[in-house]
């Protein structure tokens, strides 16, 4: 599938560029996302607009090489057909991801579980889809591109969601581990609906039954400090 893309002006690129393109392009949208996460707020202040504009430039370049590569919204797992596929693969993770963080925040917590229900809550698998979209439907996708099916591109993709959760040790430790999990699930069976399900059902979790103690209100970047 993936060979099955390149029949655009991309295809005129040297092969070694077209190799490196990709790494370029994941390079560009986790600095966009970091320095609207840091650089934003300590320069500019909590100014949202201000902080769309990163974040719009990434989504901007996400568009272009999509349309650049010929990739279409089945290709990057936007897709019902094997929606059930996918869900079948994250079912045992997502379970036993929950049956964790329930525990953890269990004996943390002394049983007494702090955070309570907010109505933002019910916007969660947009939010979940969106970053699945950005995590797998283009990182992923890109790094197979540069490095191939498998534990290298599936690190990366790991990495680097980790990496957009700092400062938060448990949170960076926690995106690691998922990433990596979406990442396998994904390049078996790209499906973004499911692995938005999954998403939502552990952010959810830990929401509710971390302490902020651990996770700080799920902050990351500048916010965590305050």
């Amino acid at each position: 599938m993936m060979a099955g893309v390149a029949k655009t002006s991309l295809e005129k690129l040297p092969a070694r560029l077209e190799r490196s393109l990709p790494l370029w392009e994941i390079a560009s949208v986790v600095t966009s996302c970091l320095i609207a996460e840091w650089a934003v707020f300590v320069f500019i202040g909590r100014n949202r607009l201000i902080m769309a504009v990163p974040i719009g430039l990434a989504l901007a370049l996400m568009l272009y090489s999509h349309r650049e590569r010929g990739e279409s919204l089945r290709d990057i797992g936007l897709r019902v057909d094997n929606f059930l596929v996918s869900c079948r693969l994250l079912l045992l993770p997502t379970a036993l991801a929950v049956i964790l963080i329930v525990t953890f925040g269990w004996f943390t917590s002394h049983g007494d579980f702090g955070a309570p229900w907010r109505w933002r809550f019910v916007a969660l698998p947009l939010w979940a889809l969106f970053q699945q979209y950005v995590l797998n439907g283009f990182i992923n996708r890109r790094a197979q591109m540069a490095l191939g099916p498998g534990p290298k591109s599936i690190a990366l993709l790991a990495i680097a969601f980790s990496v957009l959760h700092l400062p938060s040790p448990l949170l960076a430790l926690l995106t690691l581990v998922a990433g990596a999990t979406w990442g396998f699930v994904y390049q078996r069976a790209p499906n973004l609906y499911a692995l938005a399900l999954s998403h939502s059902a552990v952010s959810l979790t830990l929401a509710l039954t971390i302490s902020p103690y651990w996770l700080n209100g799920l902050r990351v970047g500048f916010k965590y400090f305050g």
